[in-house]
């Protein structure tokens, strides 16, 4: 890990001071009091951070030089370096971001026709071991703070600036596990909800899990509108071990137990993360056979044709078999769509350009 080491040595030593970007209003306002200082003005900081999108404490001109000393002796404004900017015919954007400890992660702006969505990444790597996707190679490095998470929308934000254009959706699917930095994750849901901050609306915010079933029921409790997204990729037990590990620990029985109990809790409809490998879970005998997994319940699939991984083995299933698995699902009634390829003619699958670029972060 040379290059993530000499990155560190250049940081230096110290502690990075927390993000201010973690702190919800509230948790502003509790602080403010604190430090004797008038609670309203969390929404002036607010404003400078979200709306204004300032990166120095100095740049928040309503505000007096001792709070400026105040808020940088606590809390730093977390700003991404951009190492590497892709971008595809299709107009995806690409971003390899710098972490202050010399780590990096993947960002991605997809362009719709409904407006841009930002998928944001909540780990350094990742640990649960998914056989087909580039962003466990290497393992788990760190979590991600709730503000590097709600920095890399700032940062896409800032590049759309530039265009008088704003994201209007984000997707929780990059590097990493959101359930297994779950805290965290569900810190950031939060503050980019808020009226006051980025204002994205829940119902425009999706975060997906691989299956971390105890995270599911908790997430369940919390009743929030935000779109649900179940990775499964394969119609039975066997199978899903194979491609998933994580299998092994939360068993796909069980895993569809806490499903129904998403369901029943928030009356929200569910959605099922399909990746389609060519000769593994791809005929239509594995979507009939996921047509009966799913039966009954308020969900919808969404099928992936996966994007190659060099290190990884899988192959991409042809463009006919793809359309035969969808009718065999749409047939028993499932809903159903194939997910839009977006940029295939850039490094576009999770993880992948980490792994290129920063290899000594993926060995």
């Amino acid at each position: 890990m040379e290059q993530a080491t000499t990155a560190k040595e250049k940081a230096g030593d110290k502690q990075q001071l927390p993000s201010i970007y973690s702190l919800q209003l509230q948790e502003l306002k509790d602080w403010l009091k604190e430090q004797e200082e008038k609670p309203f003005r969390a929404e002036q900081i607010f404003d400078w951070l979200y709306k204004k999108r300032v990166t120095s404490y100095e740049e928040m001109s309503n505000l007096s030089k001792q709070l400026h000393e105040k808020l940088a002796a606590h809390f730093a404004i977390t700003t991404l370096k951009t190492l590497i900017q892709q971008e595809s015919s299709d107009g995806t954007i690409k971003f390899l971001f710098e972490l202050h400890d010399g780590y990096s992660i993947e960002t991605v702006l997809m362009r719709h026709d409904y407006g841009n969505s930002v998928c944001v990444t909540t780990q350094v790597g990742c640990r649960i071991g998914c056989t087909f996707c580039a962003s466990t190679l290497g393992g788990l490095k760190r979590h991600l703070e709730a503000g590097e998470i709600v920095a890399q929308v700032v940062k896409v934000q800032q590049a759309l600036d530039e265009k008088d254009e704003r994201v209007s959706s984000i997707v929780i699917m990059g590097i990493g596990e959101p359930f297994d930095n779950y805290d965290q994750m569900l810190a950031f849901l939060k503050i980019v909800n808020h009226e006051q901050s980025l204002n994205i609306g829940a119902r425009h915010i999706t975060v997906s899990t691989s299956g971390i079933i105890p995270k599911i029921y908790k997430f369940a409790d919390e009743e929030m509108q935000i779109n649900f997204a179940i990775s499964l990729h394969a119609p039975n037990n066997e199978l899903r071990t194979k491609l998933m590990p994580i299998n092994r620990a939360y068993k796909l029985p069980d895993l569809m137990e806490a499903v129904r109990y998403y369901i029943n809790k928030t009356g929200r409809r569910i959605s099922f993360e399909y990746g389609l490998f060519g000769g593994e879970n791809d005929s239509v005998e594995h979507a009939i056979e996921l047509a009966e997994l799913i039966k009954g319940l308020k969900c919808h699939v969404n099928l992936i044709p996966v994007n190659y991984v060099p290190e990884r083995n899988y192959v991409r299933t042809p463009k006919n078999k793809i359309f035969e698995f969808e009718k065999a699902l749409k047939d028993r009634g499932v809903n159903v769509t194939i997910r839009r390829e977006q940029g295939h003619d850039i490094d576009a699958a999770c993880g992948q350009l980490r792994a290129k670029e920063r290899s000594e972060e993926t060995r």
